[in-house]
């Protein structure tokens, strides 16, 4: 699948949203008491109300606040795995 593909779904207002919870998800790994296990949900979170803001409350920006979320740690994740299997040759 390609990342045009994904990012059709995600309103364009929004992509500034996926890049702040990139940043978020990085500063809370890097923050030694909180747990790797609540960066999804911390990050999801933010993303669900950073979308309400912008969007006003609807189930439509709920869903964008998620799917902002989850591409921003799916994107993250496909940085570091790739970067990983590059390691392993």
């Amino acid at each position: 699948m390609e990342w045009n593909a994904v990012l059709e779904f995600i309103n364009a207002e929004l992509l500034i949203v996926v890049v702040a919870c990139w940043i978020i998800g990085y500063v809370l790994k890097q923050t030694p008491k909180v747990p790797d296990w609540t960066i999804i949900y911390g990050v999801t979170a933010v993303a669900i109300v950073f979308a309400v803001v912008l969007l006003g409350f609807t189930a439509q920006s709920v869903l964008q606040g998620i799917l902002s979320g989850a591409v921003a740690v799916y994107g993250n994740q496909l940085v570091k795995q790739t970067r990983k299997s590059g390691e392993d040759e």
